[in-house]
């Protein structure tokens, strides 16, 4: 359905899965499970796994806390783009690795429910992809010393309003981890 030509394929998306990332998130261990769990079978199932990786002065590059949590290892043939961004299409090479793959549906997973994903599932519908966000398999630190809710309800709320999202030509739904289907 998405309004992509020639992009039937779909991508399993892995958002900022890093260290600094999610050392304190809500549910991290049950998250990075799901999301090794997804990985698991979209590689079973010939689906690309596609790795974002953010950098920033708290994620400085090359340091502990900007590399991939150890559970989780991007193969050597699976793409992995830099971001400085929320969205993870905001100058990077997103766009033209999901092409070159012919990807047109996006299953999105990582961290942070909040920010990065939010900005990165906007992003996807905008530019004409269908978007399904794994209910399950996204996290968010604590802000509510900021003015936040609590992470269960940022992760809860989202969930519910991506659900509900709409856009003409596209999808958007939540699902959980045991009901994504990498076929559609």
């Amino acid at each position: 359905m998405t309004t992509l030509q020639n992009r039937p394929n779909t991508a399993l998306l892995v958002v900022d899965v890093q260290n600094g990332a999610v050392a304190g998130a809500h549910a991290r261990d049950a998250v990075v499970e799901n999301i090794a769990n997804l990985v698991d079978r979209a590689r079973q199932e010939g689906v690309p796994v596609v790795w974002v990786q953010h950098s920033d002065e708290e994620l400085a590059r090359g340091s502990d806390e900007w590399r991939i949590v150890p559970e989780l290892a991007p193969a050597e043939s699976e793409p992995l783009v830099e971001k400085q961004y929320g969205d993870a299409f905001d100058d990077t090479d997103l766009e033209d690795v999901l092409a070159r793959l012919a990807v047109g549906h996006l299953v999105v997973t990582g961290a942070e429910t909040d920010a990065c994903i939010r900005s990165t599932l906007h992003g996807a519908v905008v530019r004409g992809y269908d978007a399904t966000l794994v209910g399950d398999a996204h996290t968010t630190g604590d802000r509510t010393r900021w003015g936040a809710p609590p992470p269960e309800q940022v992760i809860a709320h989202t969930n519910l309003y991506w659900k509900y999202h709409t856009s003409p030509g596209r999808r958007a739904t939540t699902v959980p981890t045991k009901e994504v289907d990498f076929g559609g």
